[in-house]
């Protein structure tokens, strides 16, 4: 019997969700929502078919993140870590041809965003992934580590403010300021 996974979330989350409903409305903030959530269950439902368990859920300021009781192989959760994604993808590409342009949208954001070979998010975790199966996990370290400071840099090769920040200290974010 499937149990579903404790579910935590952050005070912060909900102050999110309020400022972008004051800023773009409530019906906006509902369509992003749906998109996160069918982003969630992809996760959830490819963890269950790999034969994982999701232990918890915890939804934060900046996304959630399912906590896994045991191990899995790097082929299973590689599986769960790009379900979020594409199901997102397959959300928008069934609602465009709907006419539904609006969630159609949220779905292509949130899954190009989430495919980002940036850790914490899924594309992140897929490159770690992938470069752990095939040479080792202190090759991925090293890997994911400049893949994601060359991304962050071409993100901000535009505007000359944040490139200075991020070399002066790489651990600041990018905020161009």
């Amino acid at each position: 019997m499937w149990k579903p996974p404790e579910c935590t979330v952050s005070g912060g989350f909900f102050l999110l969700v309020g400022w972008f409903a004051l800023c773009c409305g409530w019906q906006m903030a509902l369509t992003v929502l749906g998109a996160a959530a069918w982003h969630e269950f992809g996760h959830l439902l490819a963890l269950r078919l790999c034969g994982g368990e999701a232990r918890r859920l915890r939804v934060g300021m900046l996304g959630a993140v399912i906590e896994v009781r045991g191990a899995m192989g790097y082929g299973q959760e590689l599986a769960s870590a790009l379900a979020g994604p594409l199901a997102n993808l397959l959300a928008a590409a069934i609602l465009g041809r709907m006419r539904c342009t609006t969630a159609a949208g949220a779905n292509g954001v949130l899954c190009a965003f989430n495919l980002l070979p940036v850790r914490p998010l899924d594309g992140g975790r897929a490159l770690y992934l992938l470069l752990a199966w095939m040479a080792g996990p202190g090759t991925a370290e090293w890997g994911c580590r400049w893949v994601g400071i060359s991304t962050a840099l071409a993100a901000a090769g535009p505007n000359p403010r944040m490139t200075t920040s991020f070399a002066m200290n790489p651990s600041l974010e990018i905020s161009g300021q």
